[in-house]
């Protein structure tokens, strides 16, 4: 026996839903990555100013 597939407003939701969750991550990484390389920079010119 198959289960019914979803239909109307519920299917387009589990589409759509993993695809934003998936941009929102890469773009939390890259925002997160691009801060991180910023404090990095921050602290080597520090170090070298002493």
């Amino acid at each position: 026996m198959t289960e019914p597939t979803p239909t109307g407003p519920r299917k387009s939701m589990e589409e759509k839903f993993p695809r934003a969750l998936w941009v929102r991550l890469i773009i939390y990484v890259a925002v997160g990555h691009l801060f991180a390389a910023f404090i990095y920079l921050l602290f080597t010119l520090g170090a070298q100013g002493q």
